[in-house]
């Protein structure tokens, strides 16, 4: 089943038929709020508001960990994330769709793993690649399927919020390779690949990273707010064509 995680500008999905919420309790304490049973298109999609469902928990105080336990406890073996990020690559302007294949994480005191000390022996899992190849080209697929653009790979640079970055900050972001900037990546993604859950994001870019284009001065909420509705009416398409590429016999039309 798949699992959609929405960040800033997708507390909800408007396009999904609701059919039960669900509270969790987890070995890791609540998650952000309810799981959301629906469905996409005729599948069978849980849905969970990152930030919460009042846009109330900030970036370095969200439970990664009980989010991640409860999608995994309730079926969920595919996750989209979807995540607002900051373009530093000019590539990336304000308005623009991106499906990363790399991150480099600058976060700290996050808790990063489900393993406690002393409870089993330590494993090392591979995270060469962060993010599952199948669900990376299923979304560039559903992408082209509904003609919107999307640019294919980038280096994410997980930063800890919930401040917005210095340009000083996204300068040495860009001298280590980072073409976009956001808080939310890790420890998501590894969290996920310890539950074995294929896991991919989608980035939205909603403004030019600091010092950057026309954040040169500085960054306005409103200039944010601008672009942001264009672009979840976008990934609500693209989530929905998703959805109809992995499970064709839902939606025969």
């Amino acid at each position: 089943m798949l699992g959609i995680i929405g960040g800033t500008g997708l507390t909800k999905l408007t396009n999904l038929e609701i059919t039960r919420r669900q509270v969790a309790r987890t070995p890791y304490g609540e998650p952000s709020g309810a799981l959301i049973f629906g469905h996409l298109c005729g599948a069978e999609v849980v849905f969970l508001a990152r930030h919460g469902y009042g846009h109330t928990i900030p970036p370095h105080e969200v439970n990664y960990r009980a989010n991640i336990w409860a999608l995994k406890e309730f079926g969920v073996d595919r996750i989209v994330s979807v995540a607002t990020v900051g373009g530093i690559k000019p590539e990336l302007p304000a308005g623009s769709l991106v499906v990363p294949h790399q991150l480099i994480d600058y976060t700290w005191g996050r808790a990063q793993s489900f393993v406690i000390s002393g409870e089993k022996p330590v494993t090392h899992l591979d995270f060469t690649e962060p993010y599952c190849g199948a669900m990376r080209r299923d979304i560039l697929r559903a992408a082209a399927q509904k003609q919107i653009d999307i640019s294919d790979g980038g280096v994410y640079a997980v930063a800890q919020g919930p401040r917005l970055e210095t340009a000083a900050e996204i300068n040495r972001y860009e001298r280590d390779g980072c073409d976009m900037v956001g808080m939310t990546g890790m420890p998501e993604a590894y969290l996920a690949r310890e539950l074995d859950i294929c896991y991919a994001a989608i980035g939205v870019v909603v403004n030019d990273a600091a010092g950057r284009g026309a954040s040169k001065n500085g960054i306005r909420e409103e200039d944010i707010m601008r672009v942001l509705d264009d672009l979840m009416s976008r990934v609500r398409i693209l989530l929905e064509e998703l959805v109809v590429l992995q499970h064709p016999e839902a939606c025969p039309v």
